[in-house]
């Protein structure tokens, strides 16, 4: 019974994609990639840079305040001294949030390198008509994905909120007793505690990053599936149509053969076999040191070479072992072998003989 696959027709997708359609989505800029993900680890790391530049940023800060109500406070307001004061204080700034920024930078490329690699690409910045399609919008709204977007940001809103509240729980003593401190005391409490929630919710939002980056992958590999038939025309596109290719090599072998048939007439002799094999043969010293095949073929191209041949006055010699063996070991256009010499003269000289007898 014939049975038929039936992707052929329905176009299913259920094929993994091939390494070619991987790169073309990759120029296009379809990655599989989460931005909770690079988030979380900017996030992480930025906390951890406030812990270790903390005491920097405290004496940066307080020599601001310092100078700002022993000096800046007496200078005389002109034009000039106003823009002297604010480039100072802008360069005081930049050297002080300067750490902050480099390691952010470092963790944003670091996180989308560790999960797409280097890729550039301009794709996804060109201006596409299909984008202000309101269908193709209301199908995203109304999408998984935009289901799966939607659980997501209420999670990241749960956990930013309970470990926001646990560590104000953790630490409600110690922040009732603020009122009895100094202001020292209370700056380092709420630069610690702040510290202390972005550090756990960083690492909650890592967790569901590095889930939401499994799901990113699933749906990445899903929205890439091709079908047979997808693969079929690929195949044709990087290979060629067998159908042109075939039709190409049979007009190159037709080309190759009138090329071949017009050099029949220049030979020295035929040999045949006497009705299967035909070799032309020519021997001239200004163009190989041995005699050379002209044409060759089997049956039909055989039966055209003897016809041009007779009606070159190309005279033909019967030899079958030589016929079949210059067939199988010379090609066209080259110097037949050592091994044919001799019995190649022999030839030649009796159809010299015959001509000069003529």
């Amino acid at each position: 019974m014939l049975q038929l696959d039936l992707q052929f027709f329905s176009g299913e997708k259920t094929e993994k994609a091939t390494p070619k359609k991987r790169e073309d989505t990759r120029k296009k800029g379809q990655v599989a990639k989460s931005q909770d993900l690079n988030t979380a680890i900017l996030l992480f790391l930025m906390f951890l840079t406030f812990i270790a530049i903390g005491p920097f940023w405290k004496e940066r800060m307080t020599n601001l305040f310092s100078r700002t109500f022993s000096e800046f406070i007496f200078t005389n307001v002109t034009q000039g001294s106003i823009h002297l004061v604010f480039i100072e204080v802008v360069n005081y700034m930049a050297i002080t949030i300067a750490p902050v920024l480099v390691v952010a930078v470092i963790a944003g490329i670091s996180a989308t390198f560790l999960q797409i690699g280097f890729l550039f690409t301009t794709e996804p910045l060109q201006f596409k008509l299909d984008k202000l399609n309101p269908i193709s919008g209301a199908k995203k709204i109304f999408s998984i994905r935009a289901i799966v977007e939607l659980v997501k940001s209420l999670l990241k809103i749960a956990i930013i909120g309970t470990v926001t509240f646990s560590v104000l729980w953790l630490n409600k003593d110690e922040m009732m007793m603020l009122a009895q401190g100094n202001i020292d005391s209370a700056l380092s409490f709420f630069g610690r505690t702040a510290t202390q929630m972005g550090i756990y919710a960083s690492i909650a939002i890592l967790i569901l990053g590095i889930l939401d980056y499994g799901y990113q992958r699933f749906d990445y590999e899903k929205n890439i599936r091709m079908s047979k038939n997808d693969i079929k025309d690929e195949h044709k596109n990087i290979e060629g149509d067998p159908l042109i290719k075939s039709k190409i090599k049979e007009k190159q072998r037709q080309m190759a053969m009138r090329r071949m048939m017009s050099d029949v007439p220049q030979a020295d002799v035929v040999i045949t076999n006497p009705t299967h094999f035909a070799i032309a043969i020519k021997y001239d010293e200004t163009k190989a040191d041995a005699p050379y095949v002209v044409a060759k073929g089997v049956d039909y191209v055989a039966l055209k070479i003897r016809q041009i041949a007779t009606n070159h006055d190309v005279m033909l010699v019967e030899n079958r072992p030589l016929a079949r063996a210059l067939y199988a070991e010379a090609e066209i256009g080259q110097a037949i072998n050592e091994s044919f010499y001799q019995a190649v003269a022999e030839v030649l000289a009796y159809v010299y003989q015959v001509e000069k007898r003529a």
